[in-house]
């Protein structure tokens, strides 16, 4: 059952669009994230979903009622949702318990108790109850605010770039805390931020924005093996466009051999590529296999030693630049020829080649 839908969505500041014609649905208990870089629209349009922005065009209804339109706007505190702000925002004159009571102001003591030592319990602070958020972590205080934004049971809940403050190992662990927590409660919520690892480790479903626009609304992992447009392929992951023939039904020809798709190339305007079509087509670092039983040879031009893994960019004889994730046991100097063969799962193609073979995205 959808609980947010967002349609056609516009907003814009005197004459400037920022969100443009946007939309998209989530479903009731999913973790649905906003993902794009600096300035895309995602922080707006979470503003908007909460009440904090009215709409130029489109609807937003919330469990199949409008709160904003072009014409309606029902107040933040009407909408029963919960917020966690980028800074947490929590009351430094309150200790750990009365943050999180704030919003049962209005409950019966008992039951508000007896939710406060539930959600405490969950939030795993039950020993800090009685902390002040001076006293706390960066990650403790990050709980709290989750745990005070979760008591008044909102059925929805929105997160502003909740881990930004963080350093990147407690990041991680709290991402798969939190999405814990929300899957536990049975909690439907839409986080907004700039990295695509937090978007990965804690959503079901992702929105990758660019320029106020949606570019794809997926899942994770079609995001990274089916990327919708260009953008896509270079925002998320890593990886390079090498030049491609199309030779045959679902066969593309590329320097490193030939490469058979499970689904049909897509050329644009030609609907499905014909022989002899000019596509470029996308490798991750994970397609390209250190192998040194292959003919196929690429010469190292740099490496990154990421402890489990080696990130080696190569250079073919032809010049093109590839990336290869290798176990760092297999570690080349700078110079080398190592064996390589491809492993593609899922063949993406991009229509209209660029200029320059070898063209790599970014990380």
């Amino acid at each position: 059952m959808t609980l947010l839908d967002v349609r056609q969505l516009t907003l814009a500041y005197d004459t400037h669009t920022v969100v443009d014609q946007l939309g998209f649905a989530l479903a009731e208990g999913d973790i649905g994230c906003l993902l794009g870089p600096s300035g895309c629209g995602k922080t707006t349009v979470l503003r908007a979903i909460a009440g904090f922005e009215r709409l130029r065009g489109g609807e937003i209804t919330i469990g199949g009622q409008c709160v904003s339109s072009a014409t309606h706007h029902a107040p933040p505190e009407r909408r029963r949702i919960g917020m966690v702000f980028q800074d947490y925002a929590l009351f430094p004159h309150l200790n750990v318990r009365q943050n999180i009571a704030f919003g049962l102001s209005q409950r019966n003591a008992e039951p508000a108790r007896a939710r406060v030592a539930e959600l405490l319990d969950l939030v795993g602070l039950q020993h800090h109850a009685e902390r002040f958020p001076h006293e706390l972590s960066g990650g403790q205080q990050q709980r709290v605010a989750l745990a005070r934004a979760l008591a008044p049971a909102p059925r929805l809940l929105l997160m502003d770039e909740p881990f930004s403050n963080l350093d990147v190992e407690l990041r991680e662990r709290l991402s798969l805390e939190v999405r814990c927590i929300l899957k536990t409660t049975g909690t439907t919520a839409i986080l907004v931020t700039h990295d695509q690892n937090e978007a990965f480790a804690m959503a079901d479903v992702i929105g990758l924005m660019h320029d106020g626009r949606l570019q794809q609304w997926d899942t994770p992992y079609n995001l990274y093996h089916r990327p919708a447009n260009r953008f896509a392929a270079d925002f998320i992951g890593q990886g390079v466009l090498v030049p491609g023939r199309i030779i045959g039904e679902n066969q593309v020809r590329t320097a490193l051999g030939v490469l058979h798709s499970d689904t049909p190339m897509d050329c644009g305007p030609l609907g499905v590529c014909p022989p002899g079509a000019n596509v470029d087509v996308l490798l991750r670092p994970d397609d390209v296999v250190h192998d040194d039983a292959s003919a196929q040879t690429a010469k190292v031009l740099q490496k990154a030693f990421r402890g489990a893994d080696i990130l080696y960019t190569l250079q073919l004889d032809d010049g093109i630049k590839i990336l290869s994730l290798v176990p760092s046991h297999h570690n080349h100097a700078i110079g080398d020829h190592i064996g390589i063969r491809l492993l593609v799962d899922h063949v993406v193609t991009f229509y209209e080649p660029i200029a320059q073979p070898g063209h790599a995205l970014s990380a």
